[in-house]
């Protein structure tokens, strides 16, 4: 089946922005970024900048472009046969516009990829064509409850990188 991204959730002061390769399917049929309720991500945000779970989801956005986080996914649209990355068919990915993105908001200092795919994608579908100077780079463990190798407390730890660079 063909996927599509959401649009950005941004603010033209972003220092940050967190990058995850396409939405799941809880996430498509709620129109909702991190919509799986078991996936981690609004629970980390919450920890983090106040975006809690328990907050109505435009409020979340509303903590997250306050926090200077924009979100967004690496793709713009892919064929998937289900929800997992590891379901993505690698060709038929079709990179979302960070030029324009980077340009609009030249403010982003840091880019973290919310698990391998992401990153992958990004290396391999958007470094070749845009390459931003000044921005740092960094994967973080996939908030996704498919990736439960790794523990909750130390994925927890790695996602405390995303605050140093709003703070500064």
């Amino acid at each position: 089946m063909n996927v599509r991204c959401f649009v950005p959730v941004e603010d033209q002061n972003a220092t940050v922005l967190i990058l995850g390769s396409m939405p799941g399917q809880a996430s498509l049929d709620a129109g909702q970024y991190y919509a799986h309720p078991r996936n981690l991500f609004w629970r980390f945000l919450g920890e983090l900048v106040g975006a809690n779970p328990a907050l109505p989801y435009e409020e979340r956005v509303r903590v997250l472009q306050s926090a200077g986080i924009a979100l967004w996914d690496v793709l713009k649209s892919c064929v998937r046969s289900g929800s997992l990355d590891s379901d993505i068919d690698n060709g038929s990915l079709v990179p979302n516009d960070f030029a324009a993105f980077f340009s609009s908001h030249p403010k982003i200092s840091h880019v973290y990829f919310n698990g391998a795919k992401a990153d992958v994608c990004y290396q391999r579908c958007v470094l070749p064509v845009v390459r931003e100077k000044n921005i740092a780079y960094e994967r973080l463990p996939s908030t996704s409850p498919a990736n439960a190798s790794i523990p909750l407390d130390r994925k927890l730890s790695a996602w405390r990188a995303i605050v140093k660079p709003l703070t500064r």
